[in-house]
């Protein structure tokens, strides 16, 4: 397993960024126990806004879990969430959801300053919660994407799935950005068409055009996918055919070098209420979209860490995307530097549009 370190990617271990943390029907007024960018975090939902919220897990008193905990008469009595509060089982101090304590039951005196829990900004949208990371403690610096077809008419809403915990540093899963070349292998595209990249800031893109051994008919329409990240652990990708799809690839890091990964897809149908039938079609196209990430996943958790590829011709920008990549893991005043170093679109030879240079 490689680190941040090893791959030389910055100052920082873990990157700027949103990031995907739980699903909305994970998370109740129940606090639970998570742990992302090297921390033990909880999550609970508040009882009177009804708001997600994202803290460190340890109470800065006398270092106890606060979610880990059936016993304690905080648990039992019900007050282990308070409003938007959440109380520590072992002695009762309650800390709203900004990670100030603002309670201490026992004592006549104010609550410590120092007494504060680290928070992070959580934002529910599309069925999923949302944190944003960032090693300097900044605003977000670009937005959340809208996930404009989630709840629209005519599309089916994805079933997240959680994908589990793969011990690969997440340098490894964005490089695919630019893997022209394993397409064929591992995924079965065939007459290729056009592969090219295109980098704009904080967005890295991927535009594939393709046939396919089994998904498209011989001498059938090439299908086109428009894939890109937002930031670095946000994923989604557009496939144009008769049912179009939107998927989402969510990748967050746990430890160094440990990422915890999620899956979704929505699926247009023909009607603007989709009935039954074309539930269970969604749910075909995920299934099939599943095998397929999978066909990465198998990859990504059994290869040694690629610290510098060895660059061929046909290789896609690997080295663009990686430089693209920095940017997250430096302090934000420098990530115009990277984005200047790749702003702008490639093509990549070997392509039915892009065939190989004549000989001299």
């Amino acid at each position: 397993m490689a680190t941040t370190a090893d791959y030389g990617l910055g100052s920082f271990t873990y990157p700027r960024g949103w990031f995907m943390v739980a699903r909305s029907e994970e998370v109740t007024s129940t606090p639970i126990g998570v742990r992302y960018f090297g921390e033990e975090m909880v999550m609970y939902r508040g009882a009177q806004s009804g708001k997600a919220f994202l803290v460190e897990a340890y109470c800065p008193h006398m270092g106890t879990h606060l979610a880990r905990n059936t016993t304690s008469y905080v648990v039992k009595d019900g007050e282990h969430v308070e409003g938007d509060n959440i109380r520590c089982p072992y002695h009762g101090w309650r800390f709203g959801p900004d990670g100030k304590c603002n309670q201490i039951a026992y004592s006549p005196v104010p609550p410590p300053k120092a007494a504060c829990l680290k928070s992070w900004k959580v934002i529910e949208r599309a069925g999923c919660l949302w944190a944003w990371h960032d090693p300097e403690g900044l605003e977000p610096d670009y937005d959340l994407p809208p996930f404009e077809a989630y709840d629209a008419p005519h599309w089916v809403n994805w079933n997240v799935r959680e994908l589990g915990v793969l011990n690969s540093h997440p340098q490894e899963v964005v490089d695919n950005m630019a893997d022209k070349a394993h397409l064929e292998p591992v995924h079965g595209s065939i007459d290729m068409v056009s592969f090219e990249n295109e980098f704009a800031d904080h967005v890295c893109r991927q535009i594939l055009s393709a046939g396919h051994k089994t998904l498209a008919s011989d001498g059938g329409e090439p299908m086109t996918n428009d894939t890109w990240y937002t930031g670095p652990g946000i994923l989604q990708s557009v496939m144009v055919g008769a049912n179009p799809s939107h998927m989402l690839i969510a990748h967050t890091p746990v430890d160094d070098g440990v990422i915890k990964v999620w899956y979704g897809l929505l699926v247009k149908v023909d009607n603007a209420e989709p009935n039954a039938d074309d539930i269970a079609l969604a749910r075909a196209y995920e299934e099939a979209g599943v095998e397929a990430f999978a066909q990465d996943f198998e990859i990504w958790g059994n290869k040694r860490p690629c610290l510098n590829p060895m660059m061929v011709r046909g290789d896609g920008p690997f080295d663009k995307v990686r430089v693209w990549y920095r940017q997250f893991f430096n302090p934000r005043a420098e990530a115009a530097t990277f984005q200047k170093r790749v702003n702008g679109r490639y093509t990549t030879k070997g392509t039915k549009t892009a065939p190989w240079e004549s000989a001299a």
